[in-house]
């Protein structure tokens, strides 16, 4: 399957849905930082010293055009590491969105640019850029391993990460989940309940 059949696939199916199917999924912390952004795509990480930005800088002339920059910042999350200077340096390569386990800024300009982000919140101070770091190496992003060759979806529910070695098998989980959900709709569109349909005891229900 073509990178751009994964990635019509991937958006399709959804975080919550594949998060569901065998993906990894990061900690709810890390989510859009506008609305309406979703993003799929391999993943290019990056690793940066607390309040340094410097790997970031160094990854956007580094990772494969199509990729997501995954940020590890060292814990330290209040910072704005990433604006709207750099979304202009990564649209100009061709990367395609940014997962990060803190801040950024300029949201405004991220959302009219249409780059999908996805942190952990918004902060106004600038980072250093003198620190040492690591590009395509792995890391730990919304408490999650990522590695290169993994790929990352994220849209409105959140970020999972698809391990490369298991990307066909958790598509095609995520394909057999929607099918079924598909099926169960029908059902309660009929008349019928999750109650009867999930096997639930009622009787567990005080007044039920």
């Amino acid at each position: 399957m073509s990178d751009d059949a994964v990635v019509s696939d991937a958006l399709a199916l959804g975080a919550a849905t594949l998060g569901e199917a065998g993906a990894r999924r990061m900690h709810p912390r890390v989510k859009p930082a506008w609305p309406g952004a979703r993003v799929a795509g391999p993943a290019y990480p990056v690793r940066c010293s607390p309040g340094d930005n410097l790997a970031i800088h160094v990854a956007v002339t580094r990772a494969p055009a199509g990729s997501i920059l995954v940020a590890d910042m060292g814990g330290e999350r209040d910072y704005g590491y990433w604006g709207e200077v750099l979304t202009t340096g990564a649209e100009a390569r061709g990367i395609v969105g940014l997962v990060i386990d803190a801040c950024v800024r300029d949201c405004d300009a991220l959302a009219a640019h249409g780059f999908p982000v996805f942190s952990t919140g918004l902060a106004l101070t600038g980072a250093s850029k003198v620190q040492p770091g690591s590009v395509d190496r792995a890391v730990t992003v919304g408490d999650v391993a990522v590695e290169p060759g993994d790929w990352i979806v994220a849209d409105v529910d959140g970020v999972v990460v698809l391990p490369g070695a298991e990307l066909d098998a958790v598509l095609a989980a995520g394909a057999a989940r929607t099918a079924k959900e598909a099926a169960l709709f029908d059902v309660l569109r009929a008349g019928g309940s999750t109650v009867e349909e999930f096997g639930l005891d009622a009787t567990l229900v005080e007044g039920a």
